[in-house]
């Protein structure tokens, strides 16, 4: 009955508790209750935001948590009362994923051309210690073949994983995924496959696997963007409990040349698909992962002058979405069922890349207890 009681209340309130005496902190510690409270937890309640400020004489990257709500009422005040809340990253690290809570942030020493990881909690204030070090020398790979990295959470085995694709490395023709789990001393090989022409580097976590953009096999000559028509990508898979490979195909009807990149998202847990058809920008989302059938068009916004509009939040009942207009430095409301703009308010055009992850506020450690 108290754990019931206790698990509905605030990463913060909680983090009070374990203060009171050592019986509250074993309790509120427990990794039981930790799970119980994620569970507990409302959800699409806040997002994360990542984005560059060029403001400073160097770029700064923060990221923040955003209550939906605020921004939905406000866009404009909330990004930059936020702004000046948050301290922007010591370091020029890059956000590589979001799950349960976790943040993955990766780092890069130019000099040594080396790779390493960490994971943080921004509830707790928690940070995890670096990960080994991967060599990633961008000259041993050719475009369109290149490393990829991506973030997921396994259930089945309760790991954070961080999952990198050495991808035909110094022409090897060959894929090695190699696999970092919180608390391990060295990355782990798990699979090898045929080499990839990829179009993402970053990869999109929906049901326990991660997914990248990439050219189909037939298109290994390297062909170009501009050249390549939509119907021609796949997806490609790395399901995190069976540690295997899979690809599968993109929405039907996307026959046109791509003039600019597309891309993958999270929506409310779906995979989705975002990308520019003539003067349309057009979101796919596939509701049911495992079914192939399931990719429904989600907006087919009007776009003339082909800005570059970014996806931040769906709201719960599917009727409204904030977009960022980074050209123009905007936030848009629109909505979907009446195929209208809602609202626009200017935001700081300082702020560049803005980028939004679903975010929940948790307890969960970055590191093996």
């Amino acid at each position: 009955m108290l754990m019931e009681i206790l698990c509905r209340l605030s990463v913060k309130d909680l983090l009070r508790l374990k203060r009171v005496s050592k019986g509250w902190n074993h309790l509120i510690s427990d990794s039981t209750f930790v799970k119980l409270h994620l569970q507990r937890s409302s959800k699409n309640t806040h997002i994360l935001l990542t984005f560059h400020d060029y403001f400073y004489t160097k770029r700064r990257n923060f990221a923040i948590v955003c209550p939906v709500q605020d921004l939905l009422d406000n866009p404009n005040s909330t990004l930059e009362t936020l702004s000046h809340k948050y301290r922007p990253f010591d370091r020029n690290y890059s956000i590589l994923g979001v799950c349960n809570g976790l943040v993955c942030l990766g780092d890069y020493n130019c000099e040594f051309k080396e790779y390493w990881v960490r994971f943080g909690n921004p509830a707790t204030r928690i940070m995890s210690k670096n990960s080994p070090h991967v060599r990633l020398n961008p000259d041993h790979y050719n475009y369109p073949y290149m490393f990829m990295i991506g973030f997921g959470y396994d259930d089945w085995s309760d790991t954070y994983q961080v999952v990198f694709l050495d991808n035909n490395r110094k022409n090897s023709q060959k894929l090695d995924v190699r696999v970092y789990c919180s608390g391990d001393k060295c990355w782990r090989k798990t699979f090898t496959c045929d080499a990839v022409p990829t179009l993402t580097g970053l990869g999109t976590c929906v049901s326990g696997t991660l997914n990248w953009l990439v050219f189909p096999k037939s298109c290994s000559d390297g062909k170009q963007l501009g050249t390549v028509k939509m119907s021609e990508l796949e997806i490609f898979s790395y399901h995190l409990k069976k540690e295997t490979c899979s690809y599968f195909s993109v929405p039907d009807g996307t026959s046109e040349v791509l003039p600019f990149l597309p891309a993958l998202v999270t929506l409310k847990g779906c995979l989705g698909l975002s990308h520019i058809n003539g003067h349309y920008l057009v979101v796919w989302l596939k509701r049911e992962f495992s079914d192939e059938k399931s990719w429904s068009k989600l907006l087919n916004l009007y776009n003339p002058i082909c800005d570059d509009l970014e996806i931040l939040y769906m709201c719960e009942n599917d009727n409204v979405v904030v977009l960022a207009n980074t050209n123009k430095g905007e936030f848009i409301l629109y909505n979907i069922r009446e195929k209208r703009i809602d609202g626009r308010q200017k935001y700081n055009k300082f702020k560049m890349n803005l980028f939004s992850y679903d975010y929940v506020q948790s307890l969960v450690l970055p590191y093996r207890n």
